[in-house]
């Protein structure tokens, strides 16, 4: 069979025919088990769709995305997110950049450093939730107990305070993936040439001088990469909220990727679920149209 369709083809055809032949299965298996359960969320967000009731199921048109408006919990939800993405991306870059300029230099300790940073990224969301939420325990946690005995605190510990909740999420998140981000940055930080970086000394830049003409602009791509990645992940955090707060206190920490299982899971709406799903992937689809366009006229500046 295989020896028929390579036949009679010339070396080229036969090759682009193997890329294909070899690429298929991983094709059909997206196909499958992504865009089909996608297109499949997608119809189901414009019904009424209820595991409770299956006989009341019905049509709904755009009833399930206009109660994401309405309903204060998932509007919550919504500002949430938006508001961990920013505060998260924004701490994980600033402090994953320092890092980066830190261990730019090769050395035995940096080389050292770097196989530390990749413990919390090796830690699971999950597991990482249930340290924080041990750690930040005002009764038995180190962090927590210390915290509330110096006032930093409330009686209730971050994760038990609605003002502070949120950014001890932040706080997990940014243990957990600014390492990450450093990697990334300090790859495109080992792409400078050094003879770029002589030359500009050589001419008396200074150290701003050198990072705003050189080092930022050589690393622009590298940090638009590290930008969406985190942007994208931070936008479906789910694990971390779920075993250390499950959204609270109150809605404190309520985000999207929760109130989807809720409304789901505990509720059994799929159509309410299947909607803030769709919404999700709106959002993640705007991020990344965003940064493929930033990479775009980058590409072509460069070029």
């Amino acid at each position: 069979m295989l020896a028929k369709l390579f036949a009679h083809r010339t070396p080229h055809q036969r090759q682009q025919l193997l890329l294909i032949l070899l690429a298929a299965p991983l094709i059909v298996w997206v196909i499958l088990f992504a865009v089909l359960p996608m297109l499949a969320g997608i119809g189901l967000s414009f019904y009424d769709y209820s595991l409770v009731h299956p006989k009341r199921n019905g049509f709904a048109g755009w009833e399930n995305y206009l109660a994401i408006w309405q309903d204060e919990d998932t509007r919550s939800a919504l500002v949430n997110t938006l508001t961990f993405m920013l505060k998260a991306v924004v701490v994980e870059f600033i402090l994953g950049f320092i890092i980066a300029l830190l261990l730019w230099r090769d050395s035995r300790w940096n080389r050292i450093i770097l196989a530390l940073l990749l413990v919390p990224v090796s830690v699971t969301p999950l597991a990482a939730g249930l340290i924080f939420k041990a750690l930040f325990n005002p009764d038995y946690g180190p962090i927590g107990y210390f915290a509330r005995l110096s006032g930093w605190s409330a009686e209730r510990g971050f994760l038990g305070s609605p003002d502070s909740a949120l950014n001890a999420i932040v706080f997990i998140d940014a243990w957990q993936w600014t390492p990450l981000m450093a990697l990334i940055l300090l790859a495109g930080l080992k792409t400078i040439p050094a003879d770029y970086l002589e030359a500009a000394e050589l001419d008396g830049a200074s150290r701003l001088q050198k990072f705003t003409t050189i080092i930022f602009p050589v690393m622009l791509p590298s940090i638009l990469l590290a930008l969406l990645l985190r942007l994208i992940d931070a936008s479906m955090v789910f694990d971390t909220i779920y075993v250390s707060t499950n959204g609270g206190p109150g809605n404190a920490t309520n985000v999207l990727m929760l109130q989807a299982v809720r409304q789901g899971l505990e509720f059994f709406n799929m159509g309410a679920a299947s909607a803030i799903s769709t919404v999700m992937l709106i959002l993640v689809g705007v991020i990344a149209a965003i940064f493929s366009i930033f990479m775009s006229k980058l590409e072509k500046r460069i070029s």
